[in-house]
C-alpha cells in the first residue's frame, strides 16, 4: 500500500527532476571551477533529458519515468569568447546557478508537500 503512494506519477516526476537539477548543479560548479582552463567546454544537462522526461510524463507510467537517467553533455550553444577555446562565461553560470537553485526549491517543496500529506494521513486523529 505504501509503495502506491510513492509511485504516483507526480511524485516520481518531481524526484526525477531533482536528479536532473542535482546533476546540473554539479555541471555548473565544474564550469565555474574550469573558468580559466584552456580548451574547457561548458557542460550542462543533456537536452534530451527534458524531452524524455516530458514524454514519460505524458505516459503517466511511473516505471518509465523512474527509468530515466539524466546525463551531462557539452553545451552546443556556448560560444568561446577568448582565444584559448574555453567557452564558459561566469555571468551566465551565475544566472544558471540561480535558476537551478530556484528549480531545486520548487521541486523540493512539491516532494515535501506530498510527504506532509502522507504524514498527516498517518497521524490524523478523527
Amino acid at each position: 500500500m505504501i509503495d502506491a503512494l510513492f509511485n504516483q506519477p507526480n511524485y516520481v516526476v518531481a524526484k526525477k527532476a531533482l536528479d536532473g537539477i542535482a546533476l546540473r548543479h554539479e555541471a555548473i560548479a565544474s564550469n565555474i571551477a574550469n573558468l580559466d582552463t584552456p580548451g574547457y567546454k561548458r557542460m550542462d544537462l543533456a537536452p534530451s533529458f527534458r524531452a524524455e522526461l516530458d514524454r514519460a510524463c505524458g505516459s503517466a507510467n511511473p516505471h518509465q519515468i523512474d527509468g530515466l537517467r539524466p546525463t551531462l553533455a557539452p553545451d552546443p550553444k556556448a560560444v568561446s569568447v577568448g582565444r584559448d577555446g574555453n567557452n564558459v562565461n561566469l555571468e551566465q553560470e551565475m544566472v544558471a546557478l540561480s535558476k537551478n537553485s530556484l528549480a531545486h526549491t520548487v521541486e523540493s517543496q512539491l516532494i515535501t508537500g506530498t510527504l506532509l500529506r502522507i504524514k498527516l494521513a498517518i497521524t490524523s486523529k478523527q
